[in-house]
């Protein structure tokens, strides 16, 4: 009998990972610091999934849309797609969310004012635009490039005589888009947008330099508080590991039944 394929091999790893996350819950459940700092945590995880689930919905319908303008007839549209992913994608994520929250934000409070000013409308102020919020936009954005990328390339992966052939029946665009293309091509995206979920899910805690109270603002807040930054770093780790191995795993089971297909 051959090797095993890398994709066969026994879970090792999650295994060990799995003892460690019981030695964890055991101390949970034992020690009553650590009990008490979980409790303190679990209320970011609240923020954590919903600064990613819309965050990340943001980024794939904006980074779809910057797919099809690179891939457009026209050059003007190619052209300012290219421009943004290219200027997004050279800004790190921190530096994004600074810029986001204290100029583009204050920014956008002008513009809405400048257009409600003449209509007598009562002004909006800067701080009626959450940080939470801002914080959102600011990973939408910076995702949005990273994620273009892949729908242009999943949807460059297509067969053109597929799409000739499409035509030839007589299918509009979108109706290639949806029916030809489209499920050919997310087979291909989406293991490495899958990537970029979970990747968003760990630079959602980037948040708590905006002191938006996610887990790791809680657990900045908490160890600052107690002095037992040991106890406490171990429980916020726990949380990440236990949100990012679960969807990785979550992912890979989807992605293989995508690949296997409905006949295998």
């Amino acid at each position: 009998m051959g090797p095993s394929r890398p994709d066969e091999d026994f879970p090792y790893w999650l295994v060990l990972l799995a003892g460690i996350g019981l030695w964890l819950g055991y101390r949970v459940v034992a020690d009553d610091l650590y009990t008490q700092v979980l409790g303190t945590l679990s209320k970011g995880i609240r923020i954590t999934v919903l600064v990613t689930l819309i965050g990340f919905t943001l980024a794939s319908l904006t980074g779809l849309g910057l797919a099809m303008m690179s891939l457009s007839r026209s050059i003007v549209l190619r052209q300012i797609a290219r421009f943004y992913i290219e200027v997004v994608r050279g800004i790190p994520i921190i530096v994004l969310l600074l810029y986001v929250a204290f100029v583009l934000a204050p920014g956008l409070v002008m513009l809405i004012n400048w257009g409600l000013e003449p209509l007598n409308f009562d002004l909006v102020r800067t701080r009626d635009f959450p940080l939470l919020w801002r914080a959102v936009l600011a990973l939408a954005i910076g995702y949005s490039a990273f994620i273009a990328e892949v729908f242009r390339a999943g949807l460059q992966s297509v067969d053109k005589g597929q799409i000739e052939a499409a035509k030839a029946l007589g299918l509009n665009r979108l109706h290639r888009f949806r029916f030809i293309v489209f499920p050919q091509a997310i087979r291909t995206i989406l293991p490495p947008l899958g990537n970029d979920f979970v990747a968003m899910v760990k630079d959602s805690s980037l948040v708590s330099v905006l002191g938006v109270s996610d887990i790791t603002q809680l657990g900045k807040v908490t160890a600052a508080g107690n002095f037992r930054y040991f106890e406490t770093y171990n429980i916020v780790a726990l949380i990440y590991l236990t949100l990012t191995v679960t969807l990785s795993l979550m992912l890979r089971r989807l992605e293989t039944k995508i690949r296997q297909g409905p006949y295998d």
